[in-house]
């Protein structure tokens, strides 16, 4: 018998792989980590000194007005020594906390380091919060926000005058959280919050507590057909979007002056029913011929007196008796539409855009460019132009009025809103000395139930520029709806029953099949 035994010599390809290297591996394992952390680092550095803040919010309800952003930007905050002191004192569990704090520090964030901002809970930090009411010497019982602006810090932080009671410094004011919400009755004739005006009142706080005082507009009450005393009134309306401008609308009677005074920076002509005489016209001839005198005229259209209508004719502006009217699908309209100048320093954030102005109006001849004007430094422009299709009717409310009359009524272009400067208002050295005026012809825009957006914005835009404010010109801040879901015990009950018991079972029995799976 014979064996045969076989021998397989090993190739190459079945030589065992050497075993890599313990001390390579772990060298690379270091550079890597090394790497990763250096990286790591790197991007945070990054993160801190380059940040991107985005608003994804639907209606934008974090994002801060421009005429806010532009008051931030302007060189009452950028030229401050030191920066103005923000404490905001809210409870955590106040509904409004996180809007007001995102707010709060997208004011500081936009600052560029001009306010700092401080968040105080009085339930979760009662030692910091009864030090901060000890220090301003105020009682912590609700929320607010306390704006501290004083430009030197040895002031005083409470002052008190001869016979008068202690009161905060002039650049110190307080917002409160109430102040910030807007109330309306429902079904049950119950007070609820129906809107959010933080921004509104942060942004005249602040400016307020810059300034270190309120400005003043003079309204003659003795010439107006509104009553300044009557509840909702236009007159309202006008004084509470001056007063979120940080101006106050006092009343007071042409007829029982004789000069101006000296402390009032504005006069509001709002739809005048009575002429004014002749001396009083030449008191407010005197008041225009003066420096930095500033006029808002608001006309009702067709109603301008005649003495009131020559003094403005003086200065390029001369209201019309006719109403503007157009033809939509077979109906009229009184409604105006238009747009915003272009090339108005005071209406750049609004240059282009529509206005509708409810109700009535009138027409505006604006004699812009004119020599005779020009050699008494006189300059009228127009502000709001009235779209195509529109013309002003001299025979409203008669059947002729139904179309256009080439012969009596007047064409287009039309103009619902003018200003006027006398002085050399291009000149940077005496630009600050002109004269500035404003004339609307509507008023129905006042009304609560007529109030628009546009409206607001170039009422606020016109009465800073007016007082030589162009820093808070622009889109005003919006007002922010407080929706509530009406849902009946019964529903409530359940949604409880869903989040305490429903949703944590849920969650164990998942936990319980995945984790016998894995057993398994």
């Amino acid at each position: 018998m014979s064996v045969s035994i076989l021998y397989f010599m090993p190739t190459s390809s079945s030589k065992r792989h050497s075993r890599p290297s313990r001390i390579g591996l772990g060298t690379l394992s270091v550079i890597q980590i090394v790497l990763f952390l250096a990286v790591v680092i790197f991007a945070n550095y990054l993160a801190s000194q380059y940040s991107y803040h985005a608003d994804f919010s639907r209606a934008g309800d974090y994002t801060l007005s421009s005429s806010t952003k532009n008051f931030l930007a302007s060189e009452a905050l950028s030229k401050r020594g030191r920066p103005v002191k923000w404490v905001m004192a809210f409870r955590r569990s106040s509904p409004f906390y996180e809007r007001i704090r995102s707010l709060a520090e997208e004011y500081a964030r936009l600052s560029n380091g001009k306010i700092e901002l401080e968040i105080i809970d009085p339930l979760r930090s009662p030692d910091r919060a009864a030090q901060f009411a000890a220090e301003y010497q105020i009682t912590m019982v609700r929320d607010l926000i306390l704006i501290d602006a004083r430009p030197n810090q040895d002031l005083p932080i409470v002052t008190q005058s001869k016979g008068a009671s202690p009161a905060l410094n002039a650049h110190i004011t307080i917002a409160l959280a109430e102040e910030m919400l807007s109330y309306t009755m429902d079904e049950n004739e119950q007070r609820r919050p129906s809107a959010l005006r933080a921004e509104d009142l942060l942004t005249a706080r602040l400016v307020e507590a810059s300034e270190g005082r309120q400005r003043s507009f003079m309204f003659f009450a003795d010439k107006s057909r509104f009553d300044f005393e009557e509840e909702n009134s236009p007159l309202g309306n006008l004084a509470n979007t001056l007063r979120y401008q940080n101006i106050r609308l006092t009343a007071a009677n042409v007829s029982e002056l004789s000069e101006m005074p000296e402390n009032v920076e504005g006069i509001a002509i709002v739809a005048p029913k009575y002429d004014f005489t002749d001396q009083e016209i030449a008191l407010l001839d005197r008041y225009w011929q003066q420096p930095r005198a500033s006029l808002l005229v608001l006309l009702e259209p067709g109603e301008c007196p005649p003495n009131l209508r020559t003094f403005l004719r003086a200065k390029g502006i001369t209201p019309r008796r006719d109403r503007i009217i157009a033809q939509i699908n077979q109906r009229l309209t009184t409604n105006a539409r238009g747009t915003f100048s272009r090339g108005i320093s005071f209406l750049k954030d609004l240059a282009g855009q529509a206005a509708v102005f409810e109700g009535a109006s009138s027409s505006l001849e604006v004699r812009e460019g004119a020599e005779d004007l020009a050699v008494k430094k006189i300059a009228p422009m127009p502000l709001i132009s009235v779209a195509d299709g529109y013309w002003g009717e001299m025979d409203f409310g008669k059947k002729s009025a139904e179309s256009f009359d080439p012969i009596r009524d007047i064409p287009a272009p039309l103009h619902i809103a003018a200003a006027v400067t006398r002085g050399a208002s291009n000149d940077d050295r005496y630009a600050a000395d002109t004269s500035r005026m404003v004339v609307l012809t509507n008023t129905d825009f006042l009304h609560t139930d007529r109030q628009r957006a546009e409206n607001v914005d170039f009422l606020a835009s016109s009465a800073n520029w007016l007082i030589r404010r162009e820093a808070l010109t622009g889109n005003s801040p919006r007002t922010i709806g407080i929706y509530m879901l009406p849902l009946l015990d019964a529903q409530v009950s359940f949604l409880n029953r869903l989040n305490l018991v429903f949703a944590p079972l849920a969650f164990l029995i998942v936990g319980g099949i995945v984790f016998s799976t894995r057993r398994a």
